[in-house]
């Protein structure tokens, strides 16, 4: 089974936009909760749950770098299961951590 998902029409998915939707639905769920930070635990196809501190799309290739507390991770994004978004609570449940805002860049829709 491919993990890839192919819609007819549409072009070939970009891990930068896959990143950025991301990161706009965690900067929605920390704004709509009224919170700083939101917790962000990924669970991965052979069931490891990791707590990210940043995602980035690169190396690129079908590949994505999770920041966690130990280092970094390189993962292929067919091995992302599940994104769970919660409230942060820095002693038991830290926080992500957005990229910095664009300069004139237009607010999420």
């Amino acid at each position: 089974m491919s993990p890839e998902l192919w819609v007819p029409g549409a072009a070939e998915p970009s891990l930068d936009d896959f990143v950025g939707r991301i990161h706009r639905q965690i900067e929605e769920y920390t704004t709509s909760h009224s919170s700083e930070h939101s917790h962000v635990e990924v669970e991965l196809a052979d069931g490891e749950r990791l707590t990210l501190r940043s995602l980035s799309g690169e190396p690129g290739f079908g590949f994505l770098t999770l920041s966690v507390e130990e280092g970094q991770v390189i993962v292929p994004v067919g091995a992302i299961r599940r994104i769970t978004l919660g409230p942060a609570d820095e002693d038991r449940k830290p926080g992500f951590a957005l990229p910095p805002k664009e300069k004139g860049a237009e607010p999420a829709a």
